[in-house]
């Protein structure tokens, strides 16, 4: 028998929890294994009940988010962690995925995409919901003369993180700029262009470029 998922929820609002708690465990692969209304000893928790995966709070009492992060970074990392929070704010999302942060969820998209997120995550990739993920490459991209801001795509042979991957490569930038950029791990990226190629029937970056320029993503 396949071994479940162990997940830990750290959130300061019970209702919360409850309600992602009965969304988890109408999936057979997840498991509940602890919840948490403060910071304060989610480290020992997680420890303890071999979480692999925490959905963390920004916004918690006695010890926030970042706090919890930090911990994580200076003792090692019991599990992976998704956080979990009510803003997008760049620098925020800056800093908890630079403190070693797998994921990052608006609350507003928590209940759609929280299932995805847990997947993706456990696989060893990182996730953003799209709000977030359009953030972050707006802002590397803005003032990016060649970028086509109104970028369309008819035959939705690529997902949108391809295409904004694809997009990149197209503008020169290299793999470890577009990791730093992302906060996406390199592996992350090369995988990416591997699939984008694979999916686009094309041997080099020349094929890319080529069907960034037909699909208007860039600019010629």
């Amino acid at each position: 028998m396949k071994e479940k998922i162990r997940i830990h929820l750290a959130d300061d609002h019970q209702v919360l929890i409850d309600g992602l708690t009965n969304l988890l465990n109408t999936v057979e692969e997840f498991e509940v294994a602890g919840t948490s209304l403060d910071g304060e000893n989610i480290f020992e928790d997680v420890t303890k009940n071999n979480a692999e995966i925490l959905i963390l709070d920004i916004s918690m009492p006695k010890k926030d988010g970042i706090e919890v992060l930090k911990e994580f970074h200076q003792k090692g990392f019991p599990c992976k962690v998704i956080i979990l929070s009510s803003y997008d704010d760049l620098k925020i999302i800056k800093e908890v995925m630079k403190l070693g942060a797998s994921g990052y969820l608006t609350k507003k998209c928590a209940g759609e995409n929280i299932i995805e997120a847990i997947e993706i995550v456990h696989l060893g990739q990182e996730y953003f919901d799209d709000s977030v993920r359009e953030k972050i490459f707006n802002t590397f991209t803005e003032n990016n003369p060649k970028l086509n801001k109104s970028i369309t795509q008819e035959d939705k042979i690529l997902s949108a993180r391809e295409l904004e991957i694809i997009t990149l490569i197209s503008l020169e930038y290299s793999g470890k700029e577009i990791s730093e950029q992302l906060f996406i791990s390199t592996n992350t990226v090369e995988t990416h262009r591997k699939n984008i190629m694979k999916k686009l029937k094309t041997k080099n970056t020349i094929g890319l470029v080529k069907y960034a320029i037909k699909n208007n993503l860039i600019k010629s």
